[in-house]
């Protein structure tokens, strides 16, 4: 974080006292912080406690004459690496969610072309209204992340989720958006700018497996392939020709990518062998750890002998296997997670064990809501250490994960 420029929009509720902290904590960690008060905003905290905190002037105006004859509010959404608003109020989230710019806050939040990430603040009641929670989904596949709110007292008395997250949770969640340091990016002519993966192919492994007991009668787990589905279409719209190997996932498919429908373990090796070469191999998919060995090609029927016992077999382990391929390796290949606990230790491990380049780790523990959900909570795992990302929609870390992958290749 070191260096980074954060434009912190500081929204009108009681939790703007907390950005007062919140400043502080992010020039401890090296950020500069650029702040913009809404009018609202200005009944909590003063702007010139914010600007002695900042050490930067206050933006609060729309038509300020002296800034605006240089277009300012666009300076000052595009200068920035990321752009904070906390707290995020029920008034500036509705105005994010329909494109409003009738002030400086939200002219900047439409015109900026960097990443936007909130930590919403209100009453709890305002926070479970239908078009609070219609508004937050709406941001979420806009890409906008998220940190909080947590649940607790209130300065209105009440007790609930609505309450604004912590400064270092905060900073916790703006340090996985920048994430950590990299190169210059490279000067690309418009197109390849914004196609980086065009020419390159991608392998993309999604769903569940299923594993037949008897002919009506299977083996698997509770994967939809929501996640697998959304960084086949992020890679795609970054240009990569991408071959989706899916098991009977209950996410369609996208469209714009070659989809190759398998139903067990054995089933979907075979369709990453034959669609290899590639340049990279993101498996996604949760395939079955084990098959049934004596699979019964009849029905089983109940009957006087018991229950019937069935044997099993360990299935290809398609990550190891691909990551060790003497020849037609892909490049780079990403491997998924799912634990239940020690979530960062266990993923370390199975990429140290598997041989491949990422993992990326995700708790899928009950009441996690990850099987299934909308959104993700998860760890890339690289030779470089652990990266822990903000809880964001599955669109949002499937886009992320996917420039990733175009700046590795």
């Amino acid at each position: 974080m070191q260096g980074s420029r954060i434009l912190l929009v500081i929204g009108g509720g009681i939790a703007a006292f907390k950005s007062l902290t919140l400043i502080r904590d992010l020039q401890r960690e090296g950020c500069r912080v650029v702040p913009v008060l809404t009018r609202a905003a200005e009944e909590f905290v003063t702007p010139l406690s914010v600007a002695a905190l900042a050490g930067e002037d206050v933006h609060r105006d729309l038509f300020d004459l002296t800034r605006e004859a240089e277009m300012g509010h666009i300076q000052l959404s595009r200068d920035a690496d990321l752009v904070v608003v906390a707290p995020a109020t029920a008034d500036l989230m509705a105005k994010m969610a329909g494109g409003h710019a009738d002030d400086l806050a939200s002219t900047l939040l439409m015109a900026t072309d960097k990443r936007v990430l909130i930590a919403p603040a209100m009453n709890v009641r305002m926070w479970l209204h239908p078009a609070t929670q219609r508004n937050l989904a709406t941001l979420k596949q806009d890409g906008v992340l998220v940190v909080g709110p947590d649940e607790g007292d209130m300065a209105c008395g009440e007790f609930g989720p609505g309450r604004a997250a912590e400064p270092q949770d905060i900073v916790a969640a703006i340090r996985g958006a920048l994430g950590p340091a990299r190169p210059a990016p490279l000067r690309l002519g418009p197109e390849v700018a914004a196609k980086p993966l065009k020419g390159r192919h991608v392998v993309v492994t999604s769903g569940p497996t299923r594993e037949p007991i008897d002919p009506v009668r299977y083996i698997s787990n509770h994967s939809s392939g929501a996640q697998g589905s959304a960084i086949a279409a992020a890679l795609r719209d970054l240009g990569a020709r991408v071959s989706f190997v899916t098991g009977p996932a209950q996410f369609a498919p996208p469209e714009g990518v070659e989809v190759i429908p398998v139903q067990t373990a054995d089933e979907m090796q075979a369709a990453v062998e034959a669609a290899l070469p590639a340049d990279a191999a993101v498996m996604a998919a949760a395939v079955a750890d084990w098959k049934v060995a004596n699979a019964a090609d009849r029905k089983m029927k109940k009957g006087r002998d018991g229950m019937p016992v069935l044997e099993f077999a360990e299935n290809p382990d398609i990550l190891a296997w691909v990551s060790q391929l003497a020849e037609r390796r892909p490049q780079l290949v990403v491997g998924f997670a799912a634990e239940t606990n020690d979530v960062i230790a266990n993923a370390t491990a199975k990429r140290q064990r598997k041989r491949c380049d990422w993992i990326v780790a995700n708790d899928v523990s009950a009441g996690t809501g990850t099987f299934g959900g909308e959104d993700n909570t998860v760890t890339l795992i690289s030779a470089d250490g652990a990266e822990s990302w903000p809880r964001m929609g599955k669109d949002a870390v499937a886009r992320k994960l996917a420039e990733r992958i175009a700046e590795a290749l």
